[in-house]
């Protein structure tokens, strides 16, 4: 089962196909699609099966019906092996009698022996009747149902299981059933262990074991994982649709964590390159064991496996060597957007405007969708009526009651190819004829006219396969009010037939004009547009729960509200994760062939003419690119000089911005400036008998902050050579200081970060500073170190006792907390990007957590301890313990390079704009200065 969909490169043409959607037709049926996890509820297991006689009377005769008895966590489902007889399913929550009943035997010396299993209910649903894909009946009135286990010795613990389900299923309250239901699960599944005899090969070595459900449309499968060194098994409870599923380790091209329910819990695998269709989906129940198993593939595929990230899929897309098509596939990827979860199936825009001319005028721009607006804001009207209704909205406000994309607008377009995921999402019955998928135009003239249709499309527009625009099922998909019953959706007069209607998409989708704009719509799904006042201001606001990092289902006491917020997230849709933070690029095109009416509002003039560059840009530019060519490079450092100046260990590294003088920190409680030009120390000076622990350069050169482990700030006169002012901010130790628009953040081993407010003018200028707190952040233990993100606006800070610290620095509010290391954090620093944090502790393992979600989304075990470091977001330079230096691929986790420098501990690292000067300090009392040799 499945809505997996393929992309294969055939000449050019990229082709999408449906897999394993049930396509049978009913003078075809295929017994193995017959039963299914779609004939399931929403959220439900199925345990077990027996093999059965349906014992039924009519007319005085008696009938035994063999089939198949599935024990599920909300209902008894019956599948006969006669394909003309219907599947029954007895929900158990209209269950009132389930008993075994006895053999009779006339000899009052043998004992009884159950003889089969009654069941009275209330209602009952009959399934597929003559084999038919079709609305699930429904007969009402009490009914009873007598079958015969053909191992008739089970029938008693049949009898007990569906009589614990049934006492979980008449619980009044939604989260009380699902946690008596969860409880069966995890009995089950802590009684059985993955059946190590299904291993592909007697050598295998298993690595791991865990449990974990296996997701496909609509359905989770609980289940076995195991882990050898070549193949990665899993291994279902019920043993269905097969004992076991395997992949080949060596096979494997790609793996990616995915989030589930908005939860960090999924991992998708891929063994096809060019393969959007995954070989697994895995659920775990906990966040460390999808993290244990991935890092084990990860590893293992190390040096096979191609780390692709947004940005380069960007940079080959922005150049032409990615379609339209392919860039927005592999974004989707990126954005956790699979095709076995329908609640984040990849999601494609409209593109065309147009469904009522006879002919398709792809250089007209009226032709086209504005891209730079989500569907709900291309109708001025409907969008002023919402934005009135967003004004008088209590937070928290939202524009839009309904997504762009969920389970059911997935459905809504694919039901003629996946009819039984419609009936299983819908309780076994399809839409409302006149609601369902009719038409192109009259679906797009919805989206701009609806009051609550805002829904986007999927990729299947713009494949190759046709079918979900046809009946080909001959579905009786129900009669429209005029009388005629639904068949094959009406193409706009510009479609020939359906195979033209997408080959004509495809080329809208490739035109010059959507290659112009489509960055427009990527800045509003998965970019800088997707949150906050951006999206405020691009009115592209929907409910909070569709967003990750929204809510946090795992605080959530209240069993009842929980599986309430789970099941209302899956169901409502879900926003892609925001691959971008920054408006994104525009596709470089030939400008001659342009046809837009307007240069777009957010097109830079120097973009508009490749002659017109700006100066700025143009350094800004080439400053960057040189901070790349450096990183690249980083390996290549190479010791320029070694200067012991210090008596004991040093703390802090402060450089002007010429780099001629250099001002370091040390344990010997002196602060210390190096001239470059001549080589040699030229200044010494003790505010007092106590340790420095940091120090950093004000702007304008012309002071030098350094912290004590007094409880001090000192400021320290370069001009004048003297101390020029004390700050008293703290009751005990200051680590560590950050200095951003003339405010001051200390932090200090009495648990607390203090934000003061003081003028870098009157410092440079020798006056005396006013301090003023203006916040205070509070640590259970104490803070050993801190940095900011460069924009200033997030604080991060590191505890003694392991604890990484998320704040906004705007509102002083906590945004997460990670307790990440197993004793004290040395190091902690955003990357360039803010996207994510990088930590190093004394457990030796440097961590990396996401800041928009706190999650931690990678963790490396080094040698030794590492004590510092400089990074980019995908490269560390780190130093250790030993006083080497070493060069860390995060993408591949993987120690690149070890470079010999200090005789003791590496304890301060500075590094200059360009990434090409490093200074470090060691416990050895020395600075070394590092040169890039490239």
């Amino acid at each position: 089962m499945g809505l997996c969909w393929k992309r294969f490169l055939q000449s050019n043409v990229v082709v999408v196909v449906h897999l394993e959607i049930a396509r049978a037709r009913a003078d075809k049926p295929d017994p193995a699609q017959r039963f299914s996890l779609l004939l399931l509820d929403l959220e439900e297991y199925y345990f077990e099966q027996h093999t059965v006689y349906h014992v039924t009377t009519s007319s005085a005769k008696k009938r035994k019906i063999r089939g198949s008895l599935k024990v599920c966590s909300k209902s008894i489902i019956f599948e006969p092996e006669d394909h003309v007889e219907p599947i029954l399913k007895i929900p158990l929550r209209d269950c009132k009698k389930i008993e075994a009943v006895e053999e009779k035997d006339q000899n009052p010396f043998n004992e009884s022996k159950p003889a089969g299993l009654t069941i009275l209910c209330k209602q009952v649903y009959l399934i597929k009747e003559n084999n038919v894909v079709a609305p699930y009946r429904v007969e009402r009135g009490d009914s009873t149902f007598l079958f015969h286990l053909e191992v008739s010795s089970k029938t008693e613990d049949v009898v007990q299981t569906l009589l614990q389900l049934h006492r979980a299923s008449c619980l009044d309250k939604l989260g009380d059933q699902t946690a008596m239901i969860a409880a069966n699960l995890q009995s089950r599944l802590a009684r059985t262990s993955f059946d190590k005899n299904s291993f592909q090969n007697v050598s295998e070595i298993p690595h791991m074991e865990c449990e974990a459900e296996m997701v496909t449309p609509l359905v989770t499968n609980p289940g076995h994982v195991c882990i050898t060194d070549q193949s990665l098994y899993f291994q279902p409870l019920n043993g269905y649709p097969e004992q076991v599923v395997r992949i080949e380790l060596h096979r494997v091209k790609q793996i990616y964590k995915r989030r589930h329910g908005l939860r960090p819990l999924g991992l998708e695998v891929f063994c096809t390159e060019n393969d959007f269709c995954s070989d697994i989906y895995l659920k775990f129940y906990k966040t460390s064991d999808r993290n244990d198993l991935y890092y084990y593939i990860a590893t293992f595929l190390e040096n096979h496996m191609v780390e692709h990230t947004a940005e380069s899929y960007m940079l080959q897309w922005q150049r032409g060597h990615l379609s339209n098509y392919q860039y927005l596939l592999h974004l989707n990827n990126l954005a956790d957007r699979s095709g076995n979860d329908l609640s984040q199936y990849p999601v494609f825009p409209w593109i065309i405007a147009d469904y009522n001319s006879t002919e398709l005028d792809m250089m007209n721009p009226a032709t086209f969708r504005d891209l730079s607006k989500p569907v709900g804001a291309l109708n001025k009207e409907r969008l002023e009526r919402l934005l009135s209704r967003y004004r008088d909205m209590p937070d928290p406000r939202f524009m839009y009651g309904s997504h762009y994309s969920s389970p059911g607008y997935v459905l809504f377009y694919l039901v003629r190819v996946a009819p039984d995921h419609m009936l299983c999402l819908q309780n076994g019955r399809y839409d409302n004829a006149d609601r369902m998928f009719n038409s192109i135009g009259e679906t797009w003239k919805n989206c701009l006219e609806g009051a609550t249709d805002f829904k986007e499309l999927i990729p299947d527009f713009y494949g190759n396969d046709p079918s979900f625009l046809l009946n080909c099922l001959s579905l009786d998909l129900g009669k429209r009010q005029g009388g005629s019953s639904v068949q094959d959706v009406v193409l706009p007069p510009w479609a020939a037939d359906a195979s033209d209607f997408l080959q004509k998409s495809q080329k809208a989708l490739e035109s010059q004009y959507v290659s112009e704009h489509l960055h427009e719509w990527i800045d509003l799904v998965f970019g800088f547009k997707q949150k906050g006042s951006e999206a405020v201001a691009a009115h592209n606001v929907f409910h909070p729960l569709t967003y990750e990092g929204g809510i946090d289902c795992d605080s959530i006491e209240d069993p009842n509200e929980k599986i309430a917020m789970l099941i209302q997230i899956l169901e409502f849709g879900q926003t892609p994760t925001q691959l971008f933070t920054t408006p994104h690029p525009q596709r470089i095109t030939p400008r001659f062939q342009s046809i837009s009416r307007t240069p777009s509002v957010n097109t830079p003039l120097n973009e508009l003419s490749p002659a017109s560059t700006s100066e700025d840009s143009s350094f800004e530019d080439l400053t960057e690119e040189t901070r790349r060519l450096a990183w690249n490079n980083i390996a290549k450092l190479k010791l320029m000089s070694t200067h012991k100046i210090h008596k004991e260990a040093v703390t802090g590294i402060a450089v002007t911005r010429t780099a001629s003088s250099v001002f370091t920190t040390s344990h010997d409680s002196t602060l210390k400036m190096f001239s470059r030009e001549s080589n040699g120390l030229q200044r010494s000076m003790s505010f007092s008998n106590m340790a420095l622990s940091s120090c950093l350069m004000l702007p304008e050169d012309k002071a030098v902050v350094c912290s004590s482990w007094d409880n001090n700030v000192y400021f320290y006169s370069i001009p004048f050579g003297r101390r020029q002012d004390t700050l008293m901010g703290h009751d005990d130790a200051i680590s560590k200081m950050c200095w951003k628009d003339n405010q001051l953040y200390t932090a200090s081993w009495d648990s607390t970060v203090k934000v003061w407010q003081c003028d870098s003018a009157d410092i440079a200028n020798n006056k005396r500073c006013q301090f003023q707190l203006l916040a205070e952040f509070e640590h259970e233990a104490g803070v050993n170190t801190i940095n900011l993100n460069p924009a200033g606006t997030l604080l991060v800070s590191g505890t003694k006792d392991g604890t990484v610290t998320i704040w906004d620095t705007s509102s002083s509010v906590q945004l997460h907390q990670v307790h990440c290391h197993s004793g004290k954090i040395h190091d902690v620093a955003f990357s360039p990007d803010s996207r994510h944090i990088l930590s190093v502790g004394e457990d030796s393992c440097l961590k990396v957590i996401d800041v928009q979600t706190g999650m931690m989304i990678s963790s490396v075990q080094a040698d030794e301890e590492q004590r510092c470091f400089c990074w980019d977001g995908n490269t560390v330079l780190s130093g250790g313990q030993s006083g080497h230096l070493q060069v860390l691929d995060l993408l591949s986790n993987k120690v690149t390079t070890r470079i010999p420098g200090h005789s003791g501990a590496v304890t301060a690292m500075w590094m200059n704009e360009q990434c090409s000067t490093v200074i470090t300090g060691g416990e050895d009392k020395q600075i070394i200065f590092w040169k890039l040799d490239c």
